[in-house]
């Protein structure tokens, strides 16, 4: 498995091994041993499996008092994945990082705690499947817009189609430390 370091400390392109041959291929998606020997020492305790169409943009998303690291692929299709850094104190605070998964590349992203998610979906459609370290809470999650000037995210779409509550969430700057998570 080869492992790529991002501008964003803790943010990791995962390359898995992967055995091809006329049948098809074979590839580990997660083995705690080998993963923790990179670094990457969670329990993940939920996996998340998406259906999005095209143009579709989800996030940025986050929870505040249970704070979730992601093991993110694509199944089907392709995505644009970004993860924003919202770690108060954190020098890189408010900047992000994009990284394109697909089934071609198969490719997986691990985002630690501490960090707001979202993707748009480049192919037709995309299945993304997700591993997470804590529980989903409804009444802890919390978002930022992601159209957030501040931020700046150059999303590889032009119209998105985003959810009523993703479209209304609050800039970064709005938010106090009390709403954003823990690490």
């Amino acid at each position: 498995m080869n492992i790529t370091t991002t501008s964003l400390e803790g943010v990791l392109v995962i390359e898995p091994q992967v055995f091809d041959d006329k049948r098809g291929f074979f590839m580990e998606t997660f083995h705690h041993k080998r993963y923790r020997e990179h670094g990457i020492n969670r329990t993940f305790v939920q996996d998340n499996l998406s259906y999005s169409a095209q143009d579709t943009l989800r996030g940025l998303h986050f929870q505040v008092r249970h704070p979730q690291a992601k093991l993110i692929q694509v199944v089907t299709g392709a995505i644009f994945d970004v993860a924003v850094d919202i770690r108060s104190g954190s020098p890189s605070f408010g900047q992000w990082v994009g990284i394109r998964l697909s089934e071609n590349n198969r490719r997986q992203v691990y985002i630690p705690e501490g960090f707001a998610h979202g993707f748009c979906v480049l192919s037709e459609s995309a299945h993304c499947l997700y591993k997470c370290s804590d529980f989903y809470a409804p009444d802890d999650e919390g978002g930022i817009l992601w159209s957030d000037p501040a931020i700046g995210i150059d999303w590889p779409i032009e119209e998105p189609i985003v959810s009523d509550k993703d479209g209304n969430y609050p800039l970064l700057g709005d938010l106090s430390p009390q709403q954003l998570p823990r690490h």
